[in-house]
């Protein structure tokens, strides 16, 4: 009974912090459109030259901890030593923020250093005011963990949410504070980067409210204890006070065995592992703009970086479910490699890559086709439209990239992920370097398709290498090419027709028009996926029903409205 009451908290956790993680990145990745329209290209353009830059930056100063203090309080709440996870909690907050503290100032002080690396001059007051986020935002991830380990989610869900919220709030009002001052580009993308600083001063508000009724519900629950005890000690003292001292010598040896060197020993691997996701964008902060820069202004640059930025929060929005949705084989796995369940172990990896393999061609094929109308709706204009097509087959890679990783974490395959991520970015940046001063942003745009794919291919082929996997021409190619070619026909066609419809009407070309073709675009091909995926048989009742967590519910939904056979 305990064991099932801890699984359904376990799943309970998981499930609101995959939800608010949903929600904070949905959040997160869609304040950019505002961002261009509010700034234009130019800012666009500083903003996702020094965004990445933060993030790893953030990873770096986190040193891993939340991870490790999720570990070691998780263990000593176990043994109900909760004096040593404060002691814990108390140690790494110290460590994080004299950590961030310290990158804050040297990001500071060293941005015309990294500017020069990046190549433009333009984004050294946006690196500047990226370093305040980095003083305080280490702190309060430090405490998420704390909670983590506790299994309470609540507090770090709802941190995010807020973190997320207020960043793009202080974002946007300072944008239009700053466009009304007529300020420059460099000065209103700094000031779009300082909602980092604001969003994490107030999730760490959040967090230390948490963390202060916390503390008082210890102190209550410790004192009815204490209560008890004294009520107890009357009849039998001798014994209570021999469990008293065989307690606190428990607490204080678990402690003196949690050093910072055995946290950071934890924690480092981890953000070393982190920073291997973010490789193959960050290759274009320190490649794209300086291969730009060198036929023209660096103004011009910065815009034409914003401009091949233009596609990348809905590619974001499509390997964000991938990244969400594929935290639930990692578990699966591991219980099937664990109980020795190989033929598990291979419906499993065939059927979850087959279908975000499927997924990954819709979403590149209905975007390629519908780049132009969705960049019309979204931006303003059309400008970089072929880039955003070819940028758009970067969804099919990240996402086999993603749910192959995650198969491959699952099996205990933990090193191979990363380091098939950096011979991709190495990829990236040879093909940069060949394909930007011939063809600009497109260029930039078919590198990152290589580096995805390869990536991807390089995941897929260990798993088929260790017997995990089943490959059939059939149903990897000439089928889902079949079903993509439909869906893109679909969507072109409803596309075309709401367009010459608005045109007849007098409201063509504009961006009502364009939204309008859009979305109907995306439900024509969303309808024709979904019936040609069963009449081709690229779906069973069975199969579905194997896929973890979702497939039952989503076989019985599909089951009510007879799309099987």
């Amino acid at each position: 009974m305990k064991s099932n009451t801890q699984t359904s908290r376990l799943l309970q956790g998981a499930f609101i912090l995959s939800a608010a993680a949903i929600i904070s990145k949905l959040i997160g990745t869609l304040q950019k459109i505002p961002l261009q329209n509010l700034g234009g290209d130019a800012v666009f353009g500083i903003y996702n030259t020094v965004y990445p830059l933060y993030t790893m930056l953030l990873t770096v100063a986190m040193l891993g901890l939340p991870a490790a203090i999720s570990k070691f309080v998780a263990e000593a709440s176990a043994g109900r030593r909760d004096e040593e996870g404060r002691r814990i909690l108390l140690l790494s907050a110290l460590i994080t923020g004299i950590s961030g503290l310290i990158i804050g100032a040297i990001t500071y002080a060293g941005a015309p250093i990294i500017a020069e690396w990046v190549g433009n001059s333009h984004v050294m007051p946006a690196l500047r005011t990226s370093a305040w986020g980095l003083a305080v935002v280490p702190v309060m991830s430090a405490i998420r963990g704390y909670f983590q380990g506790l299994h309470n989610m609540v507090p770090t869900a709802v941190s995010q949410i807020v973190e997320q919220s207020v960043r793009v709030t202080v974002m946007i009002v300072l944008l239009l504070y700053l466009t009304s001052q007529g300020a420059g580009a460099e000065s209103i993308a700094a000031g779009a980067l300082l909602g980092s600083a604001g969003g994490g001063a107030a999730g760490l508000v959040i967090m230390l409210l948490y963390l202060r009724r916390h503390r008082r519900r210890v102190k209550q629950e410790a004192a009815a204890e204490v209560a008890a005890a004294e009520v107890a000690a009357a009849v039998e003292s001798q014994r209570v006070r021999a469990l008293d001292a065989g307690h606190g010598l428990g607490s204080k040896q678990g402690f003196m065995g949690i050093k910072a060197g055995t946290l950071l020993a934890y924690g480092i691997p981890v953000m070393l592992g982190a920073l291997a996701m973010p490789l193959i964008g960050l290759v274009d902060v320190f490649t794209v703009p300086r291969l730009l820069s060198s036929d023209g202004s660096e103004v011009a640059a910065m815009a034409q970086f914003g401009v091949y930025n233009r596609g990348l929060p809905l590619v974001q929005i499509i390997t964000m479910i991938a990244t969400s949705l594929s935290v639930v084989f990692i578990p699966a796995l591991a219980e099937a490699k664990y109980k020795g369940d190989m033929k598990l172990i291979e419906t499993r990896c065939s059927l979850s890559l087959r279908w975000f393999w499927l997924l990954g061609l819709a979403a590149s094929a209905g975007l390629a086709v519908l780049a132009e109308p969705i960049n019309m709706a979204l931006y303003g204009d059309t400008a970089g439209s072929s880039t955003m097509t070819w940028l758009a087959f970067t969804a099919v890679g990240g996402t086999v990239s993603i749910i192959s990783a995650a198969l491959l974490q699952g099996l205990g395959y933990v090193r191979a992920p990363a380091l098939h991520l950096l011979a991709a970015a190495l990829l990236k940046a040879a093909l940069n370097l060949l394909l930007v001063p011939q063809q600009g942003i497109t260029g930039a745009a078919i590198a990152g398709v290589a580096a995805h794919s390869f990536a991807a291919a390089l995941n897929v082929l260990l798993l088929y290498r260790q017997g995990h996997l089943r490959l059939r021409l059939a149903d990897a190619l000439a089928r889902p090419a079949l079903l993509t070619a439909g869906l893109a026909l679909a969507a072109a066609a409803a596309s075309w027709g709401t367009g010459a419809a608005a045109t007849a009407a007098g409201i063509g070309g504009g961006r009502t028009a364009s939204l309008a073709q859009s979305l109907l675009g995306v439900l024509a091909g969303c309808v024709v996926f979904a019936v040609g995926a069963v009449v081709l048989r690229l779906l069973s009742e069975s199969e579905l029903r194997q896929l973890p967590g979702i497939g039952p519910s989503l076989a019985d939904k599909f089951k009510k409205l007879r799309l099987f056979p």
